[in-house]
């Protein structure tokens, strides 16, 4: 199979989606002072948790764009394969086709040149073999890169989402430890 080459990215992007880049939290007790919300860690977690949802979304849309990508693939490669079938195809030949749901017919069908594509919405045209097969090899290839795409961008949601549950992690021990600071200090005091 050939590589299939990514379209470049802009410069300061990272994704072709558009995915927002985590920022990891290094220094929480910083973070926290430059945030505002120094009194307020609730308020810190549940922006994090937020944006978490966020990604957990996308990534779940992202799962459902890549399974109809995979499964678009090999019904192309099939449709061309059909192609080069009728291309070749000199003389009445015998078939059988699908009426409804297990009932199917017999038929002859004679040699064509020209086949009949669904585009999708209820829409059916027919092509010459030759437009056919270009289009559904240009659609084939823009299925190829768009999953490339999409793997690109869920490989980079991977690191989002890990980014942002230490983050969680990290300003939720920064929490417990400051309270468990405030109760050793009140307990010398007492």
């Amino acid at each position: 199979m050939e590589e299939i080459e990514l379209p470049k990215l802009e410069n300061d992007q990272k994704s072709y989606a558009g995915i927002p880049e985590a920022v990891f939290v290094d220094d929480v007790e910083q973070f926290m002072k430059d945030s505002g919300n120094e009194d307020s860690v609730e308020k810190v977690l549940k922006n994090f948790d937020e944006q978490h949802s966020k990604y957990r979304f996308m990534e779940y849309n992202m799962v459902s764009r890549r399974r109809r990508l995979r499964q678009q693939i090999p019904d192309l490669t099939k449709n061309l394969e059909m192609i080069k079938h009728l291309r070749a195809q000199s003389e009445d030949q015998e078939t059988q086709f699908l009426l409804s749901e297990q009932v199917f017919v017999k038929t002859v069908m004679p040699p064509t040149k020209t086949v009949c594509l669904w585009l999708g919405a209820n829409v059916m045209l027919e092509y010459p073999l030759d437009e056919a097969e270009d289009l559904l090899r240009q659609n084939k290839k823009s299925a190829e890169v768009n999953l490339r795409c999409l793997e690109h961008d869920q490989e980079f949601l991977r690191d989002q989402i890990t980014t942002t549950e230490v983050n969680m992690a990290r300003v939720h021990n920064y929490d417990v430890k400051k309270r468990q600071a405030k109760k050793a200090s009140g307990e010398d005091k007492a």
